[in-house]
């Protein structure tokens, strides 16, 4: 196999540091917004809720039909689009006091939808054996940028106010912007990705995949809870002795933690097959803390329900798009990836909408008792799906006169491969594979083998 070419690493490295710079911003704004909002003229509960889920809104709405502009004048110009929207929507609440500006910064942030365009570039600009390698490479940057923002961004907001907040993500667009003008390569070529891209003519057929559509609905409760809790935190701090200007220590403190305890479970339950179990543990843990919080009268109580929070969250945002990797049908992960981000942004709307309802007429406690409420259906509707099979998909680019109706057959009937679908238009051939059976190598080693017969 070809090593891998400094195009590719460069294109890797720098793909990654652009969603890095965005998504740090984005993840800054999360924890501040309940904690600070209330300084803004014209602010209420209601308000500041509407402020945190239209964000998501815009992303729901935005984040497919911007993949498929792409498709169509390119990835460049719309990756472009999306980081101006970032840099506008960042500036307004930065130099205007009214809550307006900011309903009107977060809606802008979220219309710049282009994380699912900076895959496709990624897919433009590296061959297939190196795809995944980049990929777990911002998959990576996620967590590392959440970590660091829900430390930073309080930090930030106690020492300068929230306007800095906004401050520091109009710089890190201004940032990712000259990164994709100087860093990011040009695509020669703009190549078809079932992998990466949404197929609309599929989308029935995801939403007709019932184990998918679970994983859906978990990930629309993960975030949905993720905002309510965000919501109802300032309280609980406070009630514990944290006053405003410390309370990102114990959520930074948490964070730490709780990563470090990710990676070992994560390993072993792949390991063990236990992916359901711990899923299903991670809702009970999540329903736990809420419980935690709505009792904590102590420091020690509240860090112990921060950790618990935490590391069910990060637990579960990774098994959720593993999960949905594994399950979705040969050749649409694309396609199903696409649902699922639709599915988690309208999660965050809802939980902005819902959390600002609640925290306006009923108070916090009506936040801490929905959201054990909405953890316990969650794990309900969450029983009956099955442990994810071993699998990884792949995608082998062939020559046409190898992808002839015989090749189907005869790939079906190797060994470690479960499906299998032909793409003669794009030259290559999808397959879902059991990777303690056979690999890529082996099954180009194969193929190879037969064009020579």
């Amino acid at each position: 196999m070809a090593s891998i070419s400094p195009l590719e690493r460069r294109s890797i490295v720098s793909i990654g540091l652009l969603f890095a710079l965005r998504m740090l911003g984005m993840f800054m704004v999360v924890p501040v917004l309940a904690m600070y909002g209330t300084q803004l003229t014209g602010s209420s509960p209601l308000l500041i809720g509407v402020a945190i889920g239209v964000y998501g809104l815009a992303q729901a709405f935005c984040q497919i039909p911007f993949g498929l502009w792409s498709d169509r004048i390119g990835r460049r110009p719309v990756i472009m689009v999306g980081l101006l929207l970032m840099l506008v929507g960042s500036i307004l609440p930065a130099f205007f006091e009214h809550i307006g500006w900011l309903i009107l910064g977060r809606f802008l942030q979220g219309a710049g939808a282009i994380s699912a365009v900076l895959m496709a570039l990624l897919s433009d600009l590296t061959r297939e054996q190196y795809r995944s390698l980049g990929m777990a490479i911002i998959g990576m940057s996620f967590g590392v940028t959440f970590a660091l923002a829900i430390g930073m961004g309080p930090w930030l907001a106690a020492k300068a106010g929230i306007h800095a907040v906004f401050g520091v993500i109009a710089v890190l667009a201004i940032l990712a912007f000259i990164c994709m003008l100087v860093w990011v390569p040009e695509a020669r070529q703009q190549r078809s990705n079932r992998e990466a891209e949404v197929i609309p003519a599929a989308i029935r057929r995801v939403f007709q995949t019932t184990g998918l559509m679970r994983l859906n609905l978990g990930i629309f409760m993960l975030h949905l809870l993720l905002m309510l809790s965000f919501q109802a935190l300032p309280t609980a701090l406070r009630a514990a002795g944290y006053v405003a200007d410390l309370q990102w220590q114990p959520m930074l403190t948490a964070m730490l933690v709780s990563m470090l305890m990710v990676i070992p479970l994560m390993l072993g339950a792949e390991r063990f097959q236990r992916i359901r179990w711990l899923y299903l543990s991670s809702i009970i843990v999540m329903a736990l803390a809420e419980v935690l919080w709505f009792y904590a009268t102590t420091q020690w109580l509240i860090l112990a329900a921060l950790i618990a929070f935490f590391l069910a969250f990060n637990l579960l945002e990774a098994l959720l798009p593993s999960m949905v990797s594994k399950m979705a049908p040969v050749g649409l992960k694309g396609t199903a990836m696409g649902v699922y981000s639709t599915a988690q942004f309208l999660g965050l709307a809802c939980g902005g909408g819902l959390g600002g309802v609640l925290a306006q007429y009923c108070g916090a406690s009506a936040l801490y008792l929905a959201a054990m409420s909405i953890a316990l259906i969650w794990w309900i509707v969450s029983r009956k799906m099955l442990e994810p099979a071993t699998s990884r998909s792949l995608r082998l680019e062939l020559d046409s006169p190898l992808l002839s109706p015989s090749l189907y057959s005869e790939l079906m009937a190797q060994p470690g491969v479960l499906a299998a679908e032909l793409a003669p238009e794009e030259g290559c051939a999808y397959l879902k594979i059991d990777p303690r059976r056979t690999s890529r190598g082996e099954l180009m080693a194969w193929i190879s083998a037969q064009s020579r017969v």
